[in-house]
């Protein structure tokens, strides 16, 4: 169903502004059923979701488009409510035997100051607060080698690029059966789904429970002239000769590029979870088609995301803030002896966005 919604310009932007109502009803629903079920939450959960209605809100404001190849401008979608998450009947659904998110590196990560060791955890242990009551499992990073996929050389950028079809076809295979709900691929080499495209951030498949998605462009020297991750060459390379991929350019792992792949890896899961892109408030589950937008996007869901992921999971909001919270404070238990701290300088905005959603649930 599409929702009308009014747009109006500010300066250069545009505001895409939801009526009260409006949002109130893809909240809570008017459904007799989903209401009861909205009425029987914590008061102090609805105190905070009830902000997704409030004119004045300063925790969850409307998203503006800064141009026209903003996602929302570019790829006009239904938008969809709770009511329809809730009853959509191909959604991938979590169970108490199958409740594991397995993360699969794929390709060289880290560089001299981080391991790649360090940054999974790192990921890890913020996908398991996100996904708070999930349990997440990295397994042992593979080289691209292992994979068999196919890779080339783009025309444009002369960077090296791996195929992300044939590393879904991969990750279903290595899927466990015993216990995982889903399994996604990271890698730091840029992908392309094929020849005739010029790249993808990622690409999953919601009914197989599996997703790749890259890093590669959330690099900040990606787009420039002195990128490290350009060939020199860019013949066409022999199809199973992956020694191309020995040594090649990974990039620093910094704060920014952390809270990048921090958004990415949540956003993508949540697309298994069923979660469309959101278009009633700013929120991570926005889409995203270049990097200004995606950085523009906030590290955490609206209200209306949040109850639909409370629903698939079961959590309780305000030990979830708490997690999210406790992850941008901690420290890695070896970090203090390595001289190694966890770069989050560029999440200081989100943290304190959290404390303020802390403030109102504990209230």
């Amino acid at each position: 169903m599409l929702l009308a919604f009014s747009v109006f310009p500010f300066g250069q932007m545009k505001v895409i502004k939801h009526s009260e109502q409006v949002l109130k009803t893809a909240l809570i629903s008017k459904n007799t059923q989903l209401v009861k079920l909205y009425e029987n939450l914590e008061s102090r959960e609805k105190c905070l979701l009830n902000e997704a209605f409030q004119p004045d809100s300063v925790l969850f404001r409307p998203i503006t488009l800064h141009s026209e190849s903003d996602w929302i401008s570019s790829h006009p979608e239904p938008t969809q409510d709770f009511e329809q998450f809730y009853n959509d009947p191909y959604r991938s659904r979590p169970t108490s035997q199958k409740s594991a998110i397995y993360v699969q590196p794929i390709g060289s990560f880290g560089d001299t100051k981080v391991s790649t060791e360090d940054y999974m955890k790192w990921l890890k242990d913020y996908c398991e607060a996100f996904y708070y009551g999930l349990s997440v499992k990295i397994l042992e990073p593979v080289p691209v080698s292992h994979t068999g996929c196919a890779f080339r050389v783009n025309e444009y950028t002369c960077n090296l690029q791996i195929h992300a079809g044939d590393l879904l076809k991969y990750l279903k295979k290595k899927k466990p059966k015993e216990d995982a709900f889903c399994i996604v691929g990271i890698t730091m080499i840029d992908l392309y789904p094929r020849e005739s495209w010029n790249f993808v951030f990622g690409q999953a498949s919601l009914t197989e429970g599996v997703g790749i998605f890259s890093f590669a462009r959330y690099d900040s020297d990606f787009y420039s002239a002195s990128y490290k991750g350009r060939l020199k060459s860019v013949k066409k390379l022999p199809s199973a000769d992956y020694s191309v991929f020995d040594g090649y350019y990974t990039p620093t792992i910094n704060s920014m590029l952390l809270l990048r792949s921090c958004k990415t890896l949540t956003h993508e899961i949540g697309h298994i979870f069923g979660l469309h892109h959101c278009q009633w408030l700013q929120c991570v589950m926005q889409g995203s088609n270049h990097l200004e937008e995606s950085d523009r996007r906030p590290l955490d869901l609206c209200p209306i995301c949040l109850r639909k992921l409370q629903s698939a999971i079961g959590f309780h909001i305000v030990e979830r803030y708490q997690a999210l919270l406790g992850w941008m404070d901690a420290e890695l238990g070896n970090e203090a002896m390595k001289g190694l701290l966890k770069p989050v300088e560029a999440f200081k905005e989100c943290r304190e966005w959290v404390l303020k959603c802390l403030d109102v649930l504990q209230k």
